[in-house]
């Protein structure tokens, strides 16, 4: 792991901890913890049975080779190991975030930020999260993301220019929550 000063403050920053360390480890709240072990859990015990269910009850229809619907059920099967797999994953690799440890006049991981498209003037609020919590519908954002990345280290009133597909965009934080 590496350890370095942040350039604005000249003190160690979590925040520059947490770019360098994300590729290994997963960053979650609570909350985000507390879903994903319950989708563990729900996929573990009753998706198995059920994928099971939908195996025999295609074996039940005769010749194999020509079922249709067993291929069907044994390829759900293999796609629901997969996701218990990638839990497992995600689960073995992930840190608890302890926000009295975020610095709150900086954007980090948990930080709410109300941001302003410099050009069109429209205002967007975002929370921070890492990639298994984000949801676009609710508001929370990867710190992976090109926006997220952007905002990363910013502190209110600053700008922030975010490299997208579409180009660079400019966006200004006009608040900043913890």
């Amino acid at each position: 792991m590496k350890y370095a000063k942040h350039s604005r403050s000249g003190v160690f920053s979590f925040l520059f901890l947490i770019r360098i360390d994300m590729a290994n480890y997963t960053y979650l709240t609570q909350e985000g913890l507390d879903k994903l072990h319950a989708e563990l859990e729900e996929l573990k015990t009753s998706g198995r049975q059920e994928a099971a269910k939908a195996i025999a009850e295609a074996r039940e229809k005769g010749d194999l080779s020509e079922n249709a619907e067993y291929d069907a059920a044994k390829n759900a099967q293999g796609m629901l190991e997969l996701r218990i797999n990638e839990l497992e994953k995600v689960l073995a690799n992930a840190r608890l975030i302890d926000t009295s440890q975020l610095d709150p006049t900086v954007v980090t991981l948990l930080s709410t930020v109300e941001i302003e498209n410099i050009k069109t003037g429209k205002t967007f609020t975002y929370t921070l999260v890492s990639e298994a919590e984000s949801d676009l519908k609710a508001g929370k954002i990867s710190g992976n993301s090109p926006i997220g990345q952007g905002l990363l280290g910013k502190k209110e009133g600053e700008i922030a220019t975010v490299t997208t597909p579409a180009g660079k965009m400019e966006f200004k934080i006009k608040k900043l929550y913890r």
